[in-house]
């Protein structure tokens, strides 16, 4: 068993260096999974960090993250980063969470309408199937409930929920660290 293991770590070593940016939360024979679905079975194959086979991200050149931070790693999480995503450190974003960065023009169903990006501060927990809608600002040490609909800005220091989304109270400082 502990051969396997080594084994399986010494390939994970490996499947990290096939990617542009990682996160250091996942143990390396972690990047196993991901590399297979991504490199060989070619699921969400143009996104250069690791992305789960369910999860789907679109225009990952758009999109730009911190550390301790994984945008489509968990599943079923739709990233859509054509009108730009900027996250910081240490961001945990649950299943079934969609970052939709961009409306389509009512006008012309081919083309996207100008908006602001999404921006997502540090240290913040947005909740399993939230949904946060193009040009929200959420702000640092936040946390988002789960279902819920974002549709305008989040301040720091906040836990906001519902749909539409508002602050329900204030959060008390951020206790982890942002290092592993």
């Amino acid at each position: 068993f502990s051969l396997l293991k080594k084994l399986l770590n010494l390939l994970g070593f490996l499947a990290m260096k096939t990617y542009r940016q990682i996160d250091e939360t996942y143990p390396p024979w972690k990047y196993v999974y991901f590399a297979f679905y991504q490199r060989l079975l070619l699921f969400n194959f143009h996104v250069p960090w690791p992305v789960h086979f369910t999860s789907f991200v679109t225009s990952p050149t758009k999109i730009n993250f911190g550390r301790l931070t994984s945008p489509g790693s968990s599943p079923f999480q739709y990233i859509q980063g054509e009108g730009g995503i900027e996250i910081g450190d240490n961001v945990q974003i649950a299943p079934g969470v969609q970052l939709i960065s961009a409306n389509h023009d009512p006008d012309d169903f081919d083309r996207h309408l100008d908006v602001r990006p999404i921006k997502i501060g540090s240290n913040v927990w947005i909740g399993g199937n939230a949904v946060v809608l193009p040009g929200v600002h959420i702000g640092s040490n936040v946390i988002v409930g789960a279902g819920s609909v974002v549709t305008k800005d989040i301040p720091d220091n906040s836990v906001a929920v519902g749909n539409p989304c508002r602050v329900i109270k204030e959060k008390a400082p951020y206790k982890g660290s942002c290092r592993k």
